[in-house]
């Protein structure tokens, strides 16, 4: 059972709080400066220079494999040791894949550097290359800092209130033969939900803004079909936020284009195991990635009375992936917590400033070592949905 670890080095002792909005007791939350000023301030200072070496790094690693895929995995003749290669490189190739989406994600927060031009430049090349509207993800990512843990205002992994449809339906499907609430722990039902979170969540979200909340877009008109990321009069953008979403979509088309001509070159099987294969992998690791961080037994949500700025940022969890999330994943992943107070820390200065909020936060900051594969799967099985803490009026906590 994955648990939440918290650190306790000192309490909150003397620092200005701010109260949460409740008559029950409840701890008190460092206002949003206060934490700021336990950071040193040249966390917040990226090095543009530093950033840029970071890129020509993984650009250099995901060209080196492209290359040995090309040039050495064609020649073995055996096909179980060419399958096996390719199984190597798409996993290899979509950690490094990561790598460069985490840099696109630090241009969009505008921690790449302190050049705007540059970071949106730098961004719109690499998430284009990896499948992802830069400018249109920049926008609606914004709003998922800006109400993390905002049942009604987040954009990203809401929980739902109620056991998910497919659970639903498959109860109301077998209801003769066995009880809804045993489905809800039935491994094959949580593997059959959890495949389809890692396969298909990125594009579903992108399409249709799925495990957003009700009032997270900014027409609340729009229909299911005016919701895409790509669409650039979707209910997601304000008006003027469509040229960029344009924009977006031209990169796209143009990375749709090279990948046409060069299946016409390599043959499609090539390229779909060139680019199709890593790709799976980047979305697969994004996802849970992201999901890990707002996802918790013992991490709440809030409503809109309850919610603050900082009690959202906090409700997220550090998790730990060794030294590939250290090196390859740019730390994201170890340092969560820290990226959603101020996302504009560079990543190479997060691991610094998380070590300067923990005396202040005690038990207020989260983290969880386990593994996280594992944590992925008994994560998935245990938080379902969300219902009323009848203790704490306002806060949402994971139903048993």
């Amino acid at each position: 059972m994955s648990t939440v670890t918290t650190q306790t080095e000192a309490p909150v002792a003397r620092s200005r709080v701010v109260q949460l909005k409740t008559k029950s007791e409840q701890p008190a939350l460092p206002d949003i400066n206060t934490i700021r000023k336990a950071i040193p301030p040249h966390c917040f200072q990226p090095s543009t220079w530093r950033s840029l070496g970071y890129v020509a790094r993984d650009l250099a690693m995901a060209a080196a494999l492209t290359y040995g895929a090309l040039t050495y995995i064609p020649s073995v003749s055996n096909p179980a040791y060419r399958t096996s290669l390719w199984v190597v490189y798409g996993f290899l190739q979509g950690l490094v894949g990561v790598g460069l989406w985490i840099l696109a994600h630090e241009c969009g927060h505008g921690a790449f550097s302190v050049h705007r031009r540059l970071n949106d430049t730098v961004g719109w090349v690499l998430h284009c290359a990896l499948g992802v509207p830069y400018f249109s993800w920049k926008f609606s990512h914004a709003r998922h800092h800006r109400f993390t843990g905002h049942m009604q205002k987040d954009m990203a992994f809401v929980p739902q209130t109620k056991p998910s449809w497919f659970v639903r339906s498959l109860g109301d499907a077998l209801s003769s033969f066995v009880n809804a609430e045993v489905l809800e722990d039935a491994p094959l039902v949580n593997l059959i939900r959890l495949l389809g979170q890692q396969l298909g969540g990125w594009q579903v979200y992108m399409l249709l803004n799925a495990t957003a909340g009700d009032d997270s877009m900014q027409n609340l008109e729009a229909k299911w079909w005016r919701r895409s990321h790509l669409d650039p009069f979707s209910g997601v953008f304000r008006p003027q936020e469509a040229l960029y979403v344009l924009i977006s979509d031209v990169g796209l088309a143009l990375v749709a284009a090279g990948l046409y001509y060069s299946s016409l070159a390599l043959g499609w099987q090539t390229v779909f195991l060139l680019y199709g294969v890593p790709y799976l992998w980047v979305n697969h690791w994004l996802v849970a990635i992201t999901y890990l961080h707002h996802t918790h037994k013992d991490v709440p949500h809030y409503d809109g009375e309850r919610w603050t700025f900082v009690a959202g940022a906090l409700a997220t969890v550090d998790r730990d992936f060794g030294w590939i999330g250290r090196h390859i994943f740019h730390g994201i992943i170890d340092t969560h917590v820290v990226h959603h107070l101020f996302s504009k820390i560079p990543f190479y200065h997060a691991e610094e400033a998380t070590r300067a909020i923990k005396p202040l936060l005690g038990d207020l900051y989260h983290s969880d070592e386990h593994s996280f594969m594992g944590s992925l799967w008994e994560t998935s099985r245990t938080c379902q949905y969300v219902e009323s803490d009848p203790t704490n009026p306002g806060v949402m906590k994971w139903a048993k």
